[in-house]
């Protein structure tokens, strides 16, 4: 997965180094844009075990800013928000590959530097008893629900 590139991103930015759970880093670029979430809209990807795209639906490219040929075959990390505590990612982690739908509030990061809020829910795909991906649907999020998510957010590590 590659660094953020300066060219990308629209108005001012600040710069921030990622850590993911894989070990690997990487530089994103963050504004202050947020993009509404599209009324009647579900966002859709799907994954293989390790976390990396194989499929998305067009409200998915529309929303990242990414070309559908720029997700394919990246880490959903691609879309992490610097502000979204380590802690979330390694629930959610924990819940799907036990075998558990998980749902939460998530911050995601645009292409652009902007950002999104989503309502998501995590499935694994099972086939003959096997886990061999996931599958994320989102949905627009309550304000309330947004707004009670950045308080707990900011207070996790």
């Amino acid at each position: 997965m590659q660094d953020m590139s300066p060219s990308d991103i629209q108005g001012d930015f600040r710069k921030t180094t990622l850590n993911h759970y894989d070990g690997s880093q990487r530089v994103v670029l963050v504004t202050d844009n947020e993009t509404p979430y599209p009324e009647g809209k579900l966002i859709v990807s799907r994954t293989d075990t390790n976390g990396n795209i194989t499929h998305c639906n067009r409200s998915f490219v529309d929303m990242s800013g990414y070309d559908e040929s720029e997700i394919i075959g990246q880490p959903h990390a691609l879309l992490r928000h610097p502000d979204m505590p380590a802690a979330a990612f390694e629930d959610l982690w924990k819940t799907v590959q036990n075998g558990n739908k998980w749902h939460g509030y998530v911050k995601n990061l645009r292409k652009d530097g902007g950002y999104y809020w989503v309502y998501a829910t995590v499935i694994p795909n099972v086939r003959n008893g096997k886990i061999v991906g996931y599958t994320s649907v989102r949905r627009k999020p309550s304000r309330k629900k947004v707004e009670e998510a950045i308080s707990t957010y900011a207070n996790m590590s």
